[in-house]
């Protein structure tokens, strides 16, 4: 069983200024631990004047890749912290990086842990998180009667149908959430009286982004 996980659809930026520093805040979406390094050093080569850029990045559906830096700030005060909020909005495949420039003023501790986690807060909110959730594509042949029926249960269950091809026989393709898969075979059986000729044509996951719902290749 596939389990679904949050990811940012779109990157985004988020600064926050504390005592006359500046943190800038950039997170974008990553699929391996060399993109997350790659987008730090360009981070680094953007933000080559500042004094700071801290990074914090989590890998893989389950988060197995975890990895965090200081970048010179004192220790546990800027990228655990920073990973921390990744991790508590259960974001996957992200690397954000928060630059500092400096304004002359020692935060501390506790204003160092606060404006790093802050800077990301700030980032994530122009970001665009979808949930990838796992599902199905289910293909359906039916006769001509049979497609309404088969629209009445799609509807009834909230299942998205992604084409329909008539021919001399119809073909309908439907996007089926993991959860769903065994109720929904059971009543195509059912209403079109065990005539329905059934494919799974794979798996498949799925979120919404922005209202839009979007099909993923991975």
């Amino acid at each position: 069983m596939m389990e679904g996980y949050k990811i940012l659809y779109r990157g985004g930026e988020g600064e926050l200024v504390e005592k006359k520093s500046r943190f800038i805040a950039t997170a974008r979406p990553v699929k391996s631990e060399e993109e997350a390094i790659a987008f730090i050093e360009e981070m680094r080569k953007k933000y080559w004047d500042a004094r700071h850029n801290c990074s914090a990045y989590v890998i893989g559906e389950r988060g197995q890749v975890q990895r965090c830096s200081d970048d010179g700030e004192p220790s546990q005060t800027a990228g655990r912290p920073m990973l921390d909020v990744l991790l508590g909005a259960g974001l996957k495949n992200v690397c954000v990086v928060v630059t500092r420039y400096f304004g002359g003023t020692l935060l501390g501790t506790g204003g160092l842990v606060r404006a790093y986690s802050g800077a990301v807060q700030e980032a994530l909110k122009s970001c665009v998180i979808v949930e990838k959730m796992p599902g199905a594509q289910i293909q359906v042949g039916t006769d001509y009667n049979g497609v309404g029926k088969l629209q009445y249960v799609a509807g009834q269950m909230g299942i998205t149908i992604l084409d329909t091809e008539y021919t001399d026989q119809v073909s309908m393709i439907f996007l089926v959430p993991e959860e769903l898969e065994g109720s929904f075979l059971s009543q195509v059986t059912e209403k079109t009286g065990g005539k329905a000729v059934i494919q799974r044509l794979g798996e498949v996951f799925y979120g919404f982004a922005d209202g839009e719902l979007v099909l993923f290749d991975d």
